[in-house]
Protein backbone atom coordinates (compact mmCIF):
# COMPACT_ATOMS: atom_id res chain seq x y z
CA UNK A 1 0.00 0.00 0.00
CA UNK A 2 0.96 3.48 -0.26
CA UNK A 3 1.65 6.02 2.71
CA UNK A 4 3.30 8.73 3.99
CA UNK A 5 6.56 8.23 6.07
CA UNK A 6 9.40 9.72 8.01
CA UNK A 7 12.05 8.73 10.16
CA UNK A 8 13.68 11.94 11.36
CA UNK A 9 11.69 14.72 12.83
CA UNK A 10 11.40 18.30 11.21
CA UNK A 11 9.75 20.13 8.78
CA UNK A 12 7.30 18.53 6.37
CA UNK A 13 10.30 17.98 3.75
CA UNK A 14 10.60 15.16 6.04
CA UNK A 15 7.69 13.51 4.59
CA UNK A 16 7.75 10.59 2.20
CA UNK A 17 5.35 8.81 -0.26
CA UNK A 18 6.37 5.00 -0.15
CA UNK A 19 5.03 1.69 -0.90
CA UNK A 20 5.03 -0.38 2.65
CA UNK A 21 3.55 -3.17 3.56
CA UNK A 22 -0.38 -3.47 3.97
CA UNK A 23 -1.36 -4.18 7.94
CA UNK A 24 -2.61 -7.40 8.73
CA UNK A 25 -5.40 -7.03 11.52
CA UNK A 26 -4.34 -8.88 14.91
CA UNK A 27 -7.52 -11.12 16.71
CA UNK A 28 -8.82 -7.91 18.56
CA UNK A 29 -7.87 -5.37 15.06
CA UNK A 30 -9.55 -3.99 12.70
CA UNK A 31 -8.77 -3.25 8.92
CA UNK A 32 -9.74 -0.14 7.52
CA UNK A 33 -9.66 0.95 3.99
CA UNK A 34 -8.92 5.05 4.81
CA UNK A 35 -10.90 6.94 2.26
CA UNK A 36 -9.87 10.49 3.70
CA UNK A 37 -7.97 11.58 6.88
CA UNK A 38 -7.07 15.14 8.56
CA UNK A 39 -4.66 17.86 9.53
CA UNK A 40 -5.02 18.62 13.13
CA UNK A 41 -2.18 20.49 15.79
CA UNK A 42 -1.08 17.23 17.22
CA UNK A 43 0.56 15.79 13.86
CA UNK A 44 2.73 19.01 13.94
CA UNK A 45 3.56 17.88 17.56
CA UNK A 46 4.42 14.88 15.83
CA UNK A 47 6.19 15.36 12.94
CA UNK A 48 8.10 18.44 14.92
CA UNK A 49 9.09 16.52 17.68
CA UNK A 50 8.46 20.12 19.16
CA UNK A 51 7.02 21.25 22.18
CA UNK A 52 10.44 18.90 23.10
CA UNK A 53 8.32 17.34 25.93
CA UNK A 54 6.42 15.30 23.75
CA UNK A 55 9.89 13.44 22.66
CA UNK A 56 9.10 11.92 25.65
CA UNK A 57 5.98 9.77 24.08
CA UNK A 58 6.98 10.59 20.78
CA UNK A 59 10.32 9.20 21.00
CA UNK A 60 13.07 10.83 22.04
CA UNK A 61 16.23 11.75 19.23
CA UNK A 62 13.87 9.96 16.51
CA UNK A 63 10.03 9.13 15.75
CA UNK A 64 8.59 6.21 17.25
CA UNK A 65 5.85 6.25 14.78
CA UNK A 66 6.85 5.94 10.82
CA UNK A 67 3.24 6.72 9.41
CA UNK A 68 1.63 10.27 10.72
CA UNK A 69 -1.90 11.16 10.84
CA UNK A 70 -4.59 10.25 13.47
CA UNK A 71 -7.87 11.15 12.21
CA UNK A 72 -9.59 8.20 9.70
CA UNK A 73 -12.68 8.11 8.14
CA UNK A 74 -13.28 4.65 5.86
CA UNK A 75 -14.75 1.51 5.31
CA UNK A 76 -14.19 -1.88 7.63
CA UNK A 77 -12.35 -4.65 4.86
CA UNK A 78 -11.78 -7.57 8.09
CA UNK A 79 -11.70 -7.80 11.17
CA UNK A 80 -9.95 -10.24 13.35
CA UNK A 81 -11.41 -13.37 15.55
CA UNK A 82 -12.19 -11.36 18.42
CA UNK A 83 -13.48 -8.21 17.13
CA UNK A 84 -17.76 -7.97 18.25
CA UNK A 85 -18.51 -4.31 17.26
CA UNK A 86 -17.39 -4.18 13.51
CA UNK A 87 -17.87 -6.58 10.28
CA UNK A 88 -16.42 -5.96 6.70
CA UNK A 89 -18.55 -3.28 5.11
CA UNK A 90 -18.71 -1.17 7.79
CA UNK A 91 -18.39 2.66 7.26
CA UNK A 92 -16.42 3.96 10.38
CA UNK A 93 -14.48 7.00 11.84
CA UNK A 94 -12.02 6.95 14.67
CA UNK A 95 -8.97 8.72 16.30
CA UNK A 96 -5.77 6.68 16.45
CA UNK A 97 -3.38 9.38 18.38
CA UNK A 98 -3.67 6.39 21.13
CA UNK A 99 -3.16 2.90 19.03
CA UNK A 100 0.00 4.10 17.30
CA UNK A 101 -1.60 6.76 14.70
CA UNK A 102 -0.60 5.44 11.14
CA UNK A 103 -3.61 7.93 9.34
CA UNK A 104 -1.90 8.83 6.21
CA UNK A 105 -1.84 5.83 4.58
CA UNK A 106 -4.41 3.42 2.59
CA UNK A 107 -4.70 1.18 5.09
CA UNK A 108 -4.93 0.55 8.74
CA UNK A 109 -5.26 -2.14 11.12
CA UNK A 110 -6.67 -0.63 14.66
CA UNK A 111 -8.16 -2.05 18.11
CA UNK A 112 -12.36 -1.54 17.91
CA UNK A 113 -12.22 1.05 20.28
CA UNK A 114 -10.71 3.36 18.47
CA UNK A 115 -13.43 2.91 15.69
CA UNK A 116 -17.30 4.04 15.51
CA UNK A 117 -20.03 3.70 12.99
CA UNK A 118 -19.90 6.97 10.55
CA UNK A 119 -23.80 8.64 10.31
CA UNK A 120 -25.21 8.43 7.11
CA UNK A 121 -25.80 11.39 6.85
CA UNK A 122 -22.19 13.29 6.60
CA UNK A 123 -19.04 12.27 3.79
CA UNK A 124 -15.85 10.30 4.78
CA UNK A 125 -14.07 13.50 4.01
CA UNK A 126 -16.56 15.21 6.76
CA UNK A 127 -16.50 12.38 9.05
CA UNK A 128 -12.21 12.22 9.24
CA UNK A 129 -12.59 16.02 10.09
CA UNK A 130 -14.51 15.05 13.15
CA UNK A 131 -12.29 12.83 16.12
CA UNK A 132 -9.63 14.77 17.15
CA UNK A 133 -10.65 18.34 16.46
CA UNK A 134 -14.54 17.72 18.02
CA UNK A 135 -14.11 15.36 21.01
CA UNK A 136 -11.14 18.09 21.70
CA UNK A 137 -13.71 20.88 22.03
CA UNK A 138 -16.33 18.75 23.72
CA UNK A 139 -13.80 17.77 26.61
CA UNK A 140 -12.45 21.16 26.73
CA UNK A 141 -16.08 22.55 27.01
CA UNK A 142 -17.78 19.36 29.16
CA UNK A 143 -15.01 18.27 31.27
CA UNK A 144 -12.96 20.57 32.25
CA UNK A 145 -15.40 23.79 31.35
CA UNK A 146 -18.09 22.24 32.60
CA UNK A 147 -20.73 23.77 30.32
CA UNK A 148 -24.00 24.69 31.60
CA UNK A 149 -27.14 25.92 29.64
CA UNK A 150 -27.82 29.45 29.66
CA UNK A 151 -24.08 30.50 30.07
CA UNK A 152 -21.97 33.03 28.01
CA UNK A 153 -19.29 31.42 26.47
CA UNK A 154 -16.53 32.73 24.80
CA UNK A 155 -14.06 30.72 22.16
CA UNK A 156 -10.66 32.41 20.87
CA UNK A 157 -9.87 31.07 17.82
CA UNK A 158 -13.28 30.00 16.58
CA UNK A 159 -12.57 29.71 13.11
CA UNK A 160 -10.33 26.63 13.27
CA UNK A 161 -10.77 22.96 13.41
CA UNK A 162 -11.22 22.84 17.08
CA UNK A 163 -12.60 26.44 17.20
CA UNK A 164 -15.07 25.26 14.68
CA UNK A 165 -16.57 22.22 16.58
CA UNK A 166 -16.36 24.51 19.91
CA UNK A 167 -18.93 26.90 18.69
CA UNK A 168 -21.56 24.66 17.95
CA UNK A 169 -21.10 21.62 20.80
CA UNK A 170 -21.83 24.77 23.24
CA UNK A 171 -24.93 26.17 21.52
CA UNK A 172 -25.77 22.46 21.43
CA UNK A 173 -25.59 22.98 25.44
CA UNK A 174 -27.50 25.77 25.38
CA UNK A 175 -24.80 28.35 25.60
CA UNK A 176 -24.61 31.86 24.22
CA UNK A 177 -21.88 31.52 22.21
CA UNK A 178 -19.49 34.55 21.48
CA UNK A 179 -16.48 33.28 18.65
CA UNK A 180 -13.31 35.44 17.80
CA UNK A 181 -12.04 35.22 14.93
CA UNK A 182 -9.99 37.18 11.86
CA UNK A 183 -12.45 39.67 9.35
CA UNK A 184 -12.47 37.03 7.21
CA UNK A 185 -13.74 34.40 9.38
CA UNK A 186 -16.48 36.27 10.48
CA UNK A 187 -18.95 34.93 8.12
CA UNK A 188 -18.29 31.41 9.14
CA UNK A 189 -18.81 31.96 12.60
CA UNK A 190 -22.52 33.13 11.93
CA UNK A 191 -22.91 30.47 9.46
CA UNK A 192 -22.38 27.85 12.33
CA UNK A 193 -24.25 30.00 15.07
CA UNK A 194 -22.56 31.71 16.62
CA UNK A 195 -24.77 34.51 18.54
CA UNK A 196 -21.80 36.95 18.59
CA UNK A 197 -18.58 37.07 16.65
CA UNK A 198 -15.28 39.56 17.39
CA UNK A 199 -13.23 40.55 15.05
CA UNK A 200 -9.87 40.44 16.70
CA UNK A 201 -8.06 42.99 14.41
CA UNK A 202 -9.98 45.68 15.31
CA UNK A 203 -11.01 44.72 18.74
CA UNK A 204 -9.43 43.21 22.09
CA UNK A 205 -12.01 41.31 23.99
CA UNK A 206 -9.73 40.92 26.97
CA UNK A 207 -9.84 44.75 27.27
CA UNK A 208 -13.63 45.13 27.14
CA UNK A 209 -16.55 45.13 29.78
CA UNK A 210 -18.15 41.98 29.02
CA UNK A 211 -18.05 38.95 31.10
CA UNK A 212 -17.80 35.21 30.15
CA UNK A 213 -18.80 31.96 31.97
CA UNK A 214 -16.46 30.11 30.35
CA UNK A 215 -13.51 30.92 27.73
CA UNK A 216 -12.16 27.87 25.43
CA UNK A 217 -8.73 29.58 24.35
CA UNK A 218 -8.29 27.37 20.83
CA UNK A 219 -5.40 29.79 19.80
CA UNK A 220 -4.00 33.39 20.14
CA UNK A 221 -1.53 34.70 22.71
CA UNK A 222 -3.55 36.56 25.31
CA UNK A 223 -1.59 35.95 29.24
CA UNK A 224 -3.86 34.39 32.06
CA UNK A 225 -4.49 37.26 33.80
CA UNK A 226 -5.74 38.77 30.30
CA UNK A 227 -8.17 36.19 30.35
CA UNK A 228 -8.87 36.18 34.37
CA UNK A 229 -9.96 39.38 34.09
CA UNK A 230 -12.80 39.08 31.48
CA UNK A 231 -14.53 36.11 33.04
CA UNK A 232 -17.25 35.83 35.55
CA UNK A 233 -16.72 36.00 39.14
CA UNK A 234 -17.23 32.18 38.79
CA UNK A 235 -15.91 31.44 35.63
CA UNK A 236 -13.96 29.06 33.88
CA UNK A 237 -10.91 29.23 31.61
CA UNK A 238 -9.27 26.29 29.81
CA UNK A 239 -6.31 25.96 27.56
CA UNK A 240 -6.72 24.03 25.02
CA UNK A 241 -4.27 26.18 22.13
CA UNK A 242 -2.49 28.95 21.32
CA UNK A 243 0.99 30.46 22.78
CA UNK A 244 3.28 28.23 24.38
CA UNK A 245 3.84 30.77 26.83
CA UNK A 246 0.04 30.89 27.11
CA UNK A 247 0.07 27.01 28.17
CA UNK A 248 3.10 27.43 30.68
CA UNK A 249 1.20 30.01 32.86
CA UNK A 250 -1.65 28.00 32.59
CA UNK A 251 0.25 24.89 34.19
CA UNK A 252 2.35 27.68 36.64
CA UNK A 253 -0.36 29.84 37.62
CA UNK A 254 -3.26 28.65 36.68
CA UNK A 255 -3.22 26.26 40.03
CA UNK A 256 -2.87 29.32 42.47
CA UNK A 257 -5.49 31.43 40.83
CA UNK A 258 -7.52 28.26 40.83
CA UNK A 259 -7.20 27.77 44.81
CA UNK A 260 -7.02 31.33 45.94
CA UNK A 261 -9.97 32.59 44.04
CA UNK A 262 -13.16 31.38 42.70
CA UNK A 263 -11.89 31.69 39.15
CA UNK A 264 -10.90 28.61 38.01
CA UNK A 265 -8.11 28.47 35.32
CA UNK A 266 -7.59 24.84 33.72
CA UNK A 267 -5.60 23.22 30.63
CA UNK A 268 -6.56 19.98 28.15
CA UNK A 269 -4.69 17.10 26.88
CA UNK A 270 -7.11 15.64 24.93
CA UNK A 271 -7.22 11.78 24.98
CA UNK A 272 -9.03 8.98 22.07
CA UNK A 273 -12.61 7.85 23.64
CA UNK A 274 -14.75 5.77 21.89
CA UNK A 275 -17.53 7.14 24.04
CA UNK A 276 -16.84 10.62 23.63
CA UNK A 277 -16.59 9.46 19.44
CA UNK A 278 -19.84 8.51 20.05
CA UNK A 279 -21.56 11.05 21.54
CA UNK A 280 -20.18 13.47 18.68
CA UNK A 281 -22.06 10.52 16.29
CA UNK A 282 -25.08 11.61 18.01
CA UNK A 283 -24.45 15.75 17.25
CA UNK A 284 -23.85 14.73 13.78
CA UNK A 285 -26.54 12.73 13.25
CA UNK A 286 -29.02 15.31 14.82
CA UNK A 287 -27.25 17.96 12.57
CA UNK A 288 -26.57 19.87 15.70
CA UNK A 289 -23.06 19.84 14.48
CA UNK A 290 -21.84 20.09 10.86
CA UNK A 291 -17.83 19.69 9.84
CA UNK A 292 -16.58 23.00 8.60
CA UNK A 293 -13.71 21.87 5.56
CA UNK A 294 -11.21 24.48 4.41
CA UNK A 295 -9.72 22.34 1.61
CA UNK A 296 -8.68 18.76 0.66
CA UNK A 297 -5.36 17.62 -0.44
CA UNK A 298 -4.55 13.96 -2.26
CA UNK A 299 -2.13 11.44 -0.10
CA UNK A 300 0.25 12.27 -2.57
CA UNK A 301 -0.07 16.06 -1.37
CA UNK A 302 0.50 15.71 2.34
CA UNK A 303 3.53 17.66 2.69
CA UNK A 304 2.09 20.48 1.07
CA UNK A 305 -1.05 20.15 3.41
CA UNK A 306 0.55 20.76 6.30
CA UNK A 307 2.69 23.37 4.94
CA UNK A 308 -1.03 25.05 4.24
CA UNK A 309 -1.96 24.54 8.00
CA UNK A 310 1.21 25.46 9.64
CA UNK A 311 0.39 28.85 8.35
CA UNK A 312 -2.31 29.16 10.83
CA UNK A 313 -5.47 30.58 8.60
CA UNK A 314 -7.24 27.27 8.00
CA UNK A 315 -10.85 27.78 7.93
CA UNK A 316 -11.75 24.68 9.21
CA UNK A 317 -10.33 21.49 9.00
CA UNK A 318 -7.30 20.32 6.15
CA UNK A 319 -8.39 16.94 4.73
CA UNK A 320 -6.36 14.33 3.29
CA UNK A 321 -8.45 12.20 0.04
CA UNK A 322 -6.57 8.76 -0.63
Amino acid sequence: MKAITYTNYGSPDVLELKEVAKPVPEDNQVLVKIHAASVNYGNLVLLKGKPYLARLVFGLLKPKYKIPGGDIAGQVEAVGKNVKLFKPGDEVFGDLSGCGWGAFAEYVSVPENALVIKPANVSFEEAAAVPMAAVTALQGLRDKGGILSGQKVLINGASGGVGAFAVQIAKSFGAEVTGVCSTRNLDILRSIGADHAIDYTKEDFTKKDECYDLILAVNGHHTIPAYKRVLSSNGTFVHVGGAEAQLFQTIFLGPWISMTGSKKMRSLLQRANQEDLLFMKELLEAGKVKPVIDRCYKLDEVPEAFRYFEEGHAQGKVIITM
